[in-house]
């Protein structure tokens, strides 16, 4: 399900904040779901801004994005962000120097390749990216900087729609070692066709969405989704008590989990070393 990881934040924001006691009745909270429509996500936030709600909470990074640049008069907690600075939301970790706060599933790309190198030696990596989703770029960005210290070649790979996986991506899939899948949402309509072709040559696919785990993708290294909710949780009450969202940094969760789809496994025929079965905290059967 696209939405599982903002359901799981979600529910962990709201644990957060009954268990600090605010929860409903006494707290009046209103609900919306744009589900990645980009007219309904117009709505809400005009919607938002009309309101004139105490504080806001969003989660992900192009609602975010929305809300930040139409609402700068009230105090705005945000979660699912991969990287609120380099989305042009907050100015630092440390402080957003605006009306924002948040928690993010960052995970550093180190991690991410080390959990890959674990798998199999990877000497030449694709990564599937969208250009008009910072995120996606975001995260191709990250992996270029650390290419030089990894050894390991990157070859972006942009897909703009359904036909360029036809036309692009079996040449991708017959020159590289591993397929890294980025966040983006015409790519996460597309993990079923892109895992197939990975499988048919037994190309490792890895993200950090739990998502594309479900969808298909063999490795998942990534943030706990419920988790982040609990840390965006703990920011909100903390701008609820008085605090300037501004005075409160911005964290990332470091509660990592390593996901392994099953079926992708026995339908690419992978040998997966007992060392790295052993660090994996939760599987798709």
């Amino acid at each position: 399900d696209e939405d599982s990881r903002f359901l799981d934040c979600e529910k962990g924001v709201m644990d957060q904040l009954k268990s600090e006691g605010y929860g409903e009745p006494g707290l009046k909270i209103t609900r919306e779901n744009v589900r990645g429509s980009k007219s309904r996500l117009a709505e809400v936030v005009a919607k938002f801004a009309a309101a004139k709600h105490d504080l806001i909470i969003s989660l992900g990074t192009l609602p975010t994005i929305a809300i930040t640049k139409a609402i700068r008069d009230a105090p705005v907690v945000f979660g699912m962000v991969y990287d609120p600075v380099a989305a042009g939301i907050a100015r630092s970790w440390k402080s957003s120097g605006n009306n924002t706060t948040g928690a993010s599933p960052l995970i550093p790309m180190s991690t991410l390749i080390g959990t890959l190198r674990e798998v199999k030696s990877v000497k030449t990596l694709a990564v599937l990216y969208t250009a008009d989703e910072r995120q996606s770029r975001i995260q191709l960005s990250e992996l270029k900087k650390f290419q030089a210290d990894s050894q390991i070649n990157v070859i972006p790979v942009i897909l703009s729609g359904r036909e360029e996986i036809v036309k692009t991506l079996p040449a991708v899939v017959r020159e590289v070692d591993a397929i890294y899948v980025t966040g983006a949402t015409r790519i996460g309509s597309a993990v079923s066709e892109i895992v197939k072709l990975a499988n048919e040559d037994r190309v490792v696919t890895i993200t950090h969405l739990p998502d594309y785990v479900n969808k298909g993708v063999l490795i998942g290294v990534c943030a706990n989704s419920y988790y982040v909710g609990r840390l965006t949780g703990k920011k909100a009450v903390q701008v609820l008590r008085g605090a300037k969202p501004s005075a409160v940094p911005v964290e990332t969760e470091r509660r990592v989990d390593v996901i392994l789809n099953r079926k992708t496994m026995a339908a690419g025929r992978f040998q997966l070393p007992a060392s790295f079965l052993q660090k994996v905290t939760k599987t798709v059967e």
